[in-house]
């Protein structure tokens, strides 16, 4: 039976970086399923997800923040350039776009990199050897980046909620919604939650 996951999810959200292990469980447990992980780019340079956030997140799951992090956590952040280097990964090296929002997230939340700046992504791209044109590094969402949110807004409608991060597995004949947040502290247990809605 095909199987896919679709992970909204912001690359700045530290909701998003707890709800990625899971992701991660997933895709180790079922190689066969299809991971679509799709930037919403909801932090656009204006505001941050702040301390109170961070310290929801450290309560409830096993993700750890770098002190780098921690001391510019209420400054504002912005995921534009990383939705559009991962809508560009898309089209061009779909295989490897869950290892490297793992290394982005390793990055921003770990050693503090803003991923603001063309800079800010050399080390990933390299170790990636990745090659994206330069409008990826524009300060505006590329139309590939446009085309996510569109594909984002519809699964939205589905199931009715605007909330994010959201894990969606589809199979050939239902979609299911699976509430990364009873797994954040397990990200085991949604391989037997999902085990189960699989057969």
């Amino acid at each position: 039976m095909t199987s896919d996951l679709y992970f909204i999810y912001d690359s700045h959200c530290p909701w998003s970086y707890a709800a990625t292990p899971v992701v991660n469980a997933l895709s180790e447990a079922y190689p066969e399923m299809n991971i679509h992980t799709m930037h919403c780019a909801h932090f656009n340079g204006s505001d941050s997800a702040g301390q109170e956030q961070v310290d929801a997140v450290l309560k409830l799951s096993a993700v750890k923040f770098g002190r780098e992090h921690i001391r510019y956590v209420n400054s504002p952040k912005n995921a534009i350039k990383t939705a559009n280097l991962m809508a560009w990964m898309q089209n061009k090296q779909p295989n490897k776009m869950l290892p490297v929002l793992n290394a982005l997230q390793k990055a921003h939340f770990l050693e503090g990199n803003p991923l603001d700046c063309k800079h800010d992504f050399t080390n990933i791209l390299e170790q990636f050897k990745l090659s994206p044109s330069n409008k990826v590094f524009r300060d505006e969402l590329s139309s590939e980046a446009e085309y996510i949110l569109e594909d984002i807004t519809e699964i939205q409608e589905m199931i009715g909620t605007r909330a994010f991060p959201v894990l969606l597995l589809s199979t050939e004949d239902k979609g299911v919604f699976i509430d990364h947040s009873l797994y954040l502290g397990q990200p085991q247990a949604a391989v037997e939650a999902v085990k189960q809605e699989l057969s």
